[in-house]
């Protein structure tokens, strides 16, 4: 198991307050040789802001590029790979139309878009700008790969450390952890006599690691002053077999991802989590990004795992639609339902959920895709069964859906 991120939470102000850069800095440079010295490789160090909205004000916020790339700037002082500038949000509708200009200025800024909450409903307007925003954002590169640096919001709660869905809300600073424990998974399926010891297996793997990562985050948070979010353990996948969500899903005994049995796969290990007790923050589900999964994308490109099995999935465990390659001439209307669904599903469900696709430019469904990411295993270009939205759909109304008792 790795550390994916140690995301540091701040409201940076505008003009950035370089005091506070300084903190995160100091901070993130300590928390980093904490958390190796407790044994665990650490990828990355992130800031995660309050939604750019609240920082530039509707006034100013045509100012996005600047303060995107203001903020990239300052990164290297901090420590930090990458930063997040939060959510457009429906109360602010200008706000998603800049962000693609933002992304293109900038090569490690990260953005989303809000389409629902419990507390706003859901957003047919916001929907549509999020569909928008992907469809604009796909051409910026010629392999689609800005698109890394987008994701729809449905219900997606403030603290989360896993990018781009990462934000902050209030002045008091926090910090949380991503992991990267796909393996712990794999390795608690891989001789397990039945369900109940693979279950039991990851549970105790999961407590084992929380309780160093959390001695190591006390020592960090009485030092700094500095609340501590808690551990997302959403099994994040790298792409080799050993690190697979996927490979852990077939080793309990599904043929191949999206066949049927793999939903009650993802159940069994989305619970097993539910089970385990640490301090939880962000989704703590399961986590299916095709490009990021070698078996995901395997399965993804001998047409086994479809974009529907992946949304149905989602009911019972995981964090949404992610990194999914889509044909290149995917039109924003195209792409609403699917973010519909997705927002009426984390309503519904009362459960964080997102969506990060990435249309190829130049390719159709079952193109080879063509990334050269170590982050990534190649695949194929998944079809898209959508069409426009009719009738009241089609509208920019917002409406609650309320969760099911």
């Amino acid at each position: 198991m790795k550390i994916r991120s140690i995301t540091y939470f701040l409201n940076p102000n505008w003009p950035l307050d370089e005091r506070k850069l300084r903190q995160a800095g100091q901070f993130l440079t300590e928390a980093r040789e904490a958390f190796e010295s407790s044994g665990y490789e650490v990828q990355t160090a992130r800031l995660a802001t309050v939604p750019f909205p609240h920082l530039l004000g509707e006034k100013q916020i045509n100012d996005l590029p600047k303060l995107a790339g203001a903020l990239e700037a300052a990164l290297p002082s901090t420590g930090a790979a990458y930063a997040s500038l939060g959510p457009a949000l429906i109360e602010a509708p200008e706000s998603y139309a800049v962000i693609p200009e933002a992304i293109a200025a900038t090569q490690n800024i990260f953005f989303s878009g809000e389409m629902a909450s419990a507390r706003k409903g859901l957003s047919l307007a916001a929907v549509q700008a999020c569909a928008e925003v992907i469809a604009r954002c796909a051409p910026i590169t010629p392999d689609g790969f800005a698109n890394l640096r987008f994701a729809a919001l449905a219900n997606v709660p403030a603290g989360a450390p896993f990018f781009p869905a990462a934000y902050h809300e209030g002045e008091q600073i926090a910090f949380a952890l991503a992991t990267e424990a796909a393996d712990l998974a794999v390795e608690a399926f891989d001789h397990a006599a039945s369900v109940a010891d693979g279950r039991n297996a990851l549970v105790h793997a999961l407590e084992e690691n929380a309780r160093k990562l959390t001695k190591a985050a006390d020592f960090l948070k009485y030092k700094f002053n500095i609340r501590f979010g808690g551990i997302d353990y959403s099994l994040a996948p790298f792409p080799a077999e050993a690190q697979s969500l996927g490979t852990a899903m077939e080793r309990l005994g599904v043929p191949a991802v999206g066949l049927h049995g793999s939903l009650a796969a993802a159940a069994i290990l989305t619970e097993a989590i539910d089970r385990a007790n640490f301090p939880r923050c962000g989704f703590s589900g399961l986590m299916l990004p095709v490009l990021e999964d070698s078996t995901l994308a395997r399965r993804a490109a001998e047409g086994t795992l479809t974009v529907k099995d992946l949304l149905l999935y989602s009911a019972v465990c995981g964090t949404g639609l992610d990194t999914l390659p889509l044909p290149g001439d995917v039109t924003a209307g195209q792409l609403t339902p699917l973010l519909l669904d997705l927002a009426a599903l984390a309503l519904r469900l009362d459960k964080p959920l997102t969506a990060r696709l990435m249309p190829v430019p130049g390719k159709q469904a079952g193109d080879p895709t063509g990334f050269d990411f170590e982050f990534f295993a190649n695949s194929k270009v998944m079809a898209l069964g959508a069409q426009e939205l009719k009738s009241v759909l089609k509208g920019s109304q917002s409406f609650d859906l309320s969760p099911k008792r």
